[in-house]
């Protein structure tokens, strides 16, 4: 039977990347999903771009990817990071993050999008309000879904790995993040998101013979201290510290 790697919020990190999917390859994976979040990062975006070219995967946009493209002038002198990666990426990756599709049906039965079906800036799955993530109520996805019905929704965005079940009898699961397993954000109230590893995070999809769906997570060791050399090279210490120990400052 097919069978799905699910990848999200890889953030330039090529180093573990290729570590995903060398062991989703050793699973028995032939088709990759990624769900955005790809090439924001201080580690290696062109070199990340380049890699995910050669492996042909699935691709939907996410909202650093779209931020990307859409930067002013001004937030670009002001983020020595965006500067870096513009300057590494050149024309061609820009070129390509613009016709990625805002969400995907990727078959009758998965249907995938980066944060909700209708805003890639809102976590599907939790709810942020107290500055922690608590999974939202059954009827809340449901709500945020506005009329998805797949059997298999897919999305990224909050870097946590999920599986969770709803009353329609659907399933949503967030892989987890690829590249960063651990970030604090302002918007649209400060909170973080920390997984306490370092480990880069994935899921494999495979529907069985009686159309029901095995759901795997898989936490991949990778060669951390070049991603944290690269990031402490643009003076990201705040990354160093999110990539070796999966937890926020």
């Amino acid at each position: 039977m097919e069978k799905f790697a699910v990848l999200s919020d890889i953030h330039s990190n090529v180093f573990a990347l290729k570590a995903v999917v060398d062991d989703a390859k050793s699973k028995g994976v032939t088709n990759f999903i990624n769900l955005g979040d790809i090439l924001y990062g201080p580690i290696a975006p062109r070199e990340t771009y380049d890699y995910l070219l050669s492996l042909n995967a699935i691709t939907i946009s996410g909202n650093q990817d779209r931020q990307i493209y859409e930067a002013t002038k001004a937030e670009i002198d002001s983020n020595p990071t965006m500067k870096f990666i513009l300057n590494d990426l050149g024309r061609s990756p820009l070129e390509w993050m613009k016709q990625l599709p805002f969400d995907l049906q990727i078959t009758p039965d998965i249907y995938a999008c980066h944060g909700t079906p209708d805003d890639d800036l809102v976590y599907l799955l939790e709810d942020i309000v107290t500055g922690k993530p608590e999974v939202r109520a059954d009827r809340e996805v449901i709500k945020l879904l506005n009329g998805r019905y797949s059997p298999i929704i897919l999305c990224g965005h909050t870097h946590t790995p999920r599986c969770v079940e709803l009353s329609t009898g659907q399933i949503v699961v967030n892989p987890g993040s690829v590249g960063l397993q651990a970030y604090t954000d302002d918007e649209p109230n400060i909170h973080s998101m920390q997984n306490y590893s370092s480990k880069a995070s994935y899921a494999t999809l495979q529907k069985k013979p009686d159309d029901k769906w095995d759901i795997t997570f898989d936490r991949v060791t990778y060669d951390i201290q070049r991603a944290t050399s690269a990031a402490k090279a643009q003076g990201r210490e705040d990354w160093v510290h999110f990539l070796s120990t999966g937890r926020c400052l």
